[in-house]
C-alpha cells in the first residue's frame, strides 16, 4: 500500500528559537539540528531524533512525504530536511504544487479558477488590511504568490477586538483569518492544503493518508486525512479544537515535532502489518 504524510511544517515539525520551547533543564535539553538558514543565520530546527525518524520514514518505499506549508515556494525552499527529496510539496496553502521542485501550472490555474468565482478578490481584502492596521504595531504587509496577504505585527499591541472585526469583515466575504506568532494572515477560503492533499494522493494512489498541524489554516486537512495529530500548542490547540480521527497530544514546543514524526512511523507500520 502506499501511505500518503502530509505534514504543516512551521511549529509543527520545524520551530524558530522563540518557538522551540525548551522548558526543561538545560543539562537534558534535546540536541538539535538546524533546517534551515536564512540571510547567513541559522532559522528553524528540529530534534536530532526527529530529524534521524523523518529521514527513515521519507525512505520507506511505502510512504509519500509531502511538506505541507503556506509559505511561499521562495520561503519553503530554504528548508533543508534530511533524507532524499521530497517528490511532492504543498505551498502557499494549496495554491502551489511542486512536483520534483518545479510548480504544476495546472494545478496553479484551477485554483485561479475557483478563487475568483467564490471569494471577494485579492486586491479588495489587501487593501482593507492596509486601511485598519494601525502603524503603531504594524511591522509589514506583504502578498504571497499574488493568492493572499499577511500582517507582520507586534503581537502584544494588537487589540483582540480589532481582529474579531478583522474575522467577521473577511468571513462575510469568503476569507480567513489566521494569527500565527507575530503574522495574521487572511487567506482565501477555498484555498485549501486538504485540496491539493487530495490531488496528490490521487496522483500517488495513495491508500491511506496522514496529517499534522498546529493552526486555523491546517484544520482542513487534519479533517481530510485518515489520521492525524496537533501538538500541544498553536491556534487549534489554544481553541481545544478536535476531531474523531485527530490525537490531540499534550507536548508542545520542539518536542511536539518528534512525537508527530515519531506517530507518523508508528501508524505507518499499523498500516504495513
Amino acid at each position: 500500500m502506499t501511505v500518503l504524510v502530509a505534514s504543516d511544517l512551521d511549529r509543527t515539525l520545524i520551530y524558530s528559537t522563540a518557538a522551540l520551547g525548551l522548558t526543561m533543564p538545560d543539562p537534558v535539553a534535546p540536541r538539535l539540528l538546524c533546517v534551515e538558514v536564512h540571510e547567513s543565520k541559522p532559522l528553524s530546527y528540529m530534534t536530532e531524533t526527529a530529524a534521524t525518524l523523518l529521514a527513515e520514514l521519507k525512505d520507506d518505499p511505502s510512504v509519500v512525504f509531502v511538506p505541507t506549508t503556506t509559505r511561499t515556494r521562495k520561503q519553503y525552499q530554504r528548508i533543508r530536511f534530511p533524507g532524499r527529496p521530497a517528490p511532492y510539496a504543498i505551498c502557499a496553502n494549496g495554491g502551489q504544487l511542486l512536483v520534483d521542485g518545479v510548480p504544476d501550472r495546472d494545478w496553479r490555474r484551477a485554483v485561479a479558477g475557483r478563487l475568483a468565482e467564490e471569494c471577494a478578490p485579492l486586491e479588495e481584502v489587501h487593501g482593507h488590511l492596509q486601511a485598519v492596521a494601525d502603524p503603531a504595531w504594524l511591522r509589514k504587509t506583504r502578498v504571497a504568490e499574488d493568492l493572499f496577504a499577511y500582517l507582520v505585527v507586534e503581537r502584544a499591541l494588537v487589540p483582540d477586538e480589532w481582529l474579531k472585526a478583522l474575522t467577521e469583515w473577511a468571513e462575510a466575504r469568503g476569507w480567513t483569518i489566521s494569527l500565527q506568532g507575530r503574522k495574521i494572515y487572511a487567506v482565501p477560503r477555498p484555498l485549501t492544503k486538504s485540496a491539493a492533499m487530495r490531488e496528490v494522493a490521487r496522483r500517488t494512489g495513495a491508500t491511506a493518508t496522514l496529517a499534522a498541524g498546529d493552526s486555523l489554516l491546517d484544520a482542513d486537512l487534519l479533517l481530510a486525512a485518515d489520521r492525524a495529530w496537533r501538538p500541544g500548542h498553536g491556534e487549534l490547540a489554544d481553541a481545544g479544537w478536535t476531531a474523531p480521527n485527530v490525537t490531540a497530544l499534550t507536548e508542545a514546543g520542539v518536542a511536539a515535532g518528534e512525537e508527530i514524526v515519531r506517530a507518523f512511523s508508528r501508524a505507518v507500520a499499523t498500516l504495513s502489518a
